[in-house]
């Protein structure tokens, strides 16, 4: 059961970064649990808190980034009932203002199993030096 759990939870976390990276919020939307409670924080950003606040800062990275390409490891997901965390390395290549840059994140998303749907509700970025 719990191998089952964390192969949906691995489904949902890829399905996370393929909504990242096709640059659409509505893909986006899909992904994250839509309350009060969702919270997000992008690297050098502060904390976004409820699903407005964290929906507008997709659309702003969305809005300002023409391509972005997501490459994980070092993958380490857990559960634990109704909650999962996935911790990973962003390893990302984007285009920003014409110019390619490479950068590598340190991130934690937070599932909640809504209706037997993996769908995050935290998602945690730093840059890593």
């Amino acid at each position: 059961m719990l191998k089952e759990m964390i192969d949906e939870v691995t489904k949902a976390n890829q399905g996370f970064y393929q909504a990242f990276e096709s640059l659409d919020i509505r893909q986006m939307d899909m992904r994250w649990v839509q309350e009060d409670y969702v919270t997000c924080i992008h690297p050098g950003w502060d904390v976004r808190a409820g699903w407005p606040e964290v929906r507008d800062s997709w659309v702003r990275i969305f809005n300002n980034t023409f391509s972005m390409e997501f490459r994980l490891s070092d993958i380490m997901i857990q559960v634990a009932g109704d909650i999962a965390w996935v911790l990973c390395r962003e390893n990302i290549k984007n285009k920003q203002d014409g110019e390619t840059q490479e950068a590598q994140v340190l991130a934690t998303n937070i599932y909640e199993r809504v209706e037997g749907r993996w769908l995050i509700v935290h998602h945690h970025g730093s840059h890593v030096m």
